[in-house]
C-alpha cells in the first residue's frame, strides 16, 4: 500500500555532512508527521527530528544545531541533512510517517522505512 524508501546514508569522517532522504509512495490520501529516528548498535531507537503537516520542526537536543528536517509536501519526501557528524551519531536511520491512504482517509496508519546506515568514523 504505502512504501517508505530511505537513501543517502554511507560512511563520513568526524565533522562531515551527509543529507539522507525518506521517500513515500504508493496509495497516498495524505501524510501527517514525517520524521526521523535512529538505532545505534545496543541501543534502543531514538527519535531525532520530527516536520509537522503544519510545518514545525522539533529535534533531539544531541543534534540541535547539526541536523535540519525539511520536507517537500509535492514529492512526498522528508530529508535530513547532518552537518557536524560525530562518530555517536553512528546509527541506522529510519524514518516514520503518519499516512492517510486512498482506501482508509480516516485514520492514520504508521509506516516505517527499511533504515539506512550512517557511520561516522575516521
Amino acid at each position: 500500500q504505502v512504501q517508505l524508501v530511505e537513501s543517502g546514508g554511507g560512511l563520513v569522517q568526524p565533522g562531515g555532512s551527509l543529507r539522507l532522504s525518506c521517500a513515500a509512495s504508493g496509495s497516498i490520501f495524505t501524510i501527517n508527521a514525517m520524521d526521523w529516528y535512529r538505532q545505534a548498535p545496543g541501543k534502543q531507537r531514538e527519535l531525532v527530528a520530527v516536520f509537522t503537516s503544519g510545518g514545525s520542526t522539533n529535534y533531539a537536543d544531541s543534534v540541535k544545531g547539526r541536523f535540519t528536517i525539511s520536507r517537500d509536501n509535492e514529492k512526498n519526501t522528508v530529508y535530513l541533512q547532518m552537518n557536524s557528524l560525530k562518530p555517536e551519531d553512528t546509527a541506522v536511520y529510519y524514518c516514520k510517517a503518519m499516512v492517510a491512504t486512498r482506501e482508509v482517509i480516516y485514520r492514520y496508519l504508521e509506516v516505517w522505512g527499511q533504515g539506512t546506515l550512517v557511520t561516522v568514523s575516521s
